[in-house]
């Protein structure tokens, strides 16, 4: 098939080309990249304006969590001057605009893409801006799609205002009152963080995301997540890859929990405490302005800080071993058993909580795929993000293949073994 560098085909034909990419955030650029490398007509199809993936629906004051040296996608590793440093939303969004632009990736924007069926030996893809036909489809959506707010919500009165994670943007956009916060992941522990910063009085409902240190004997935590996860294979290590999975639902479980604000930092929730936080248990229920905390603020507290050491340290650990890397021990930080005083109901009017903000995450959406290829949590069946159905790929997905699959220093990874197949496939045909 011919690519159509012309635009929108007359007559309500659809267009053809050999392979689409459905969606313009990370991974989907990565693999547009090696796609152009081996020849394969494609296009990128991304359902907003403009580029910048998911990036853009990040509150005003976000930064990454992981530093820029691992801003290293295909092409394009992080030449700046500052590599340990952590960048801001708006330059991450032009980061990924540069890199579009750099790879001259075939980006077709405002193309929200409604339905995926087989057809004649390829695909038929539905989108906003018309149809088109495919002989290979990689789905590069990414994982934060769908916003998660838990049923109990409406059990919230009217009075007060509710928004994810996904539609907050500064302090000044809730109403005078304290803001309670409903998650501890990453985006709940930064916003408490944002939040108490303004002033405001801050509640906050503690998940089981691990805390983690920020620097891990010697270097920043992510550096030795993406050498483990990647390299890990080649010593035999496998704990970071997606077979050593203890279930299917733990590929959605929470990062662990940091911050790259003020250069860099360990998010510790009792600290958090003391500086003023309301720190409650989870949130499992709401009814007539009552909300109901699970009365185990202790033990949770307890779980958060050795997560880390129980599996992620330890794997790590083994790595630099395996390799013989000359490290430093880590030094652990100083036992904390400061617990506040929690009670396990709270009245929203009479703590003047006038705000709560979800950051209880997002749901795989991938509803637009007609083709009977999702497991019960909407995830793809794949080998190496290769599906069951011939001609169709995924890549980015949390744990496609290991911890690094969705982040920026690990995409390409994926990214280059399924634009391999791709080609391998149209060279064949």
């Amino acid at each position: 098939m011919e690519t159509d560098p012309l635009g929108p085909a007359p007559d309500n034909h659809a267009r053809k080309v050999d392979t689409l990419i459905v969606g313009g955030g990370q991974a989907g650029l990565a693999t547009s990249y090696f796609l152009s490398r081996a020849g394969v007509g494609h296009y990128v199809l991304e359902r907003r304006a403009a580029l910048g993936g998911a990036w853009q629906d990040r509150w005003d004051a976000f930064v990454m969590n992981t530093p820029n040296f691992s801003l290293d996608l295909p092409g394009m590793p992080y030449a700046g001057a500052e590599p340990g440093a952590f960048m801001a939303r708006d330059d991450v969004v032009d980061y990924f605009r540069d890199y579009a632009q750099r790879i001259e990736a075939p980006v077709r924007t405002d193309m929200d893409v409604t339905r995926i069926s087989t057809s004649d030996g390829g695909f038929s893809v539905e989108t906003s801006g018309g149809s088109w036909r495919a002989r290979n489809v990689v789905l590069a959506t990414g994982a934060y799609q769908e916003p998660k707010i838990p049923a109990l919500a409406a059990g919230l009165p009217k009075s007060v205002l509710q928004l994810h994670t996904h539609d907050y943007r500064n302090p000044e956009q809730l109403p005078d009152g304290a803001v309670l916060i409903v998650g501890t992941g990453q985006s709940g522990g930064q916003i408490a963080e944002d939040l108490l910063a303004a002033g405001r009085e801050v509640h906050l409902a503690v998940a089981t995301c691990p805390e983690a240190p920020r620097r891990y004997r010697g270097h920043d935590i992510i550096y030795w997540i993406l050498r483990a996860g990647i390299h890990g294979p080649e010593y035999g290590l496998n704990t970071l890859t997606v077979g050593q999975l203890p279930s299917p639902a733990a590929r959605f479980a929470c990062n662990p929990l940091l911050s790259g604000t003020d250069g860099g930092h360990t998010i510790h929730l009792r600290e958090l405490g003391r500086q003023g936080i309301r720190l409650h248990g989870h949130l499992e229920a709401a009814d007539d302005g009552e909300l109901t905390f699970t009365d185990d603020l202790a033990e949770r507290l307890a779980a958060v800080e050795a997560g880390f050491g129980q599996r992620m340290g330890r794997a790590l650990d083994a790595y630099i071993a395996a390799a013989g890397i000359d490290a430093p021990e880590h030094q652990p930080a100083p036992a904390d058993d400061w617990l506040p005083v929690s009670p396990p109901r709270v009245n929203l009017a009479a703590e003047n909580i006038t705000s709560v903000l979800w950051a209880t995450g997002y749901k795989l959406d991938l509803s637009f795929v007609d083709i009977p290829v999702l497991d019960a949590w909407s995830y793809p069946r794949h080998v190496r993000g290769v599906t069951e159905q011939p001609g169709l790929y995924v890549v980015g997905l949390p744990w496609l293949t290991g911890h690094y699959s969705s982040i920026l220093g690990g995409v390409g990874v994926d990214a280059e073994y399924v634009a391999g197949c791709v080609a391998r496939c149209v060279a064949g045909r």
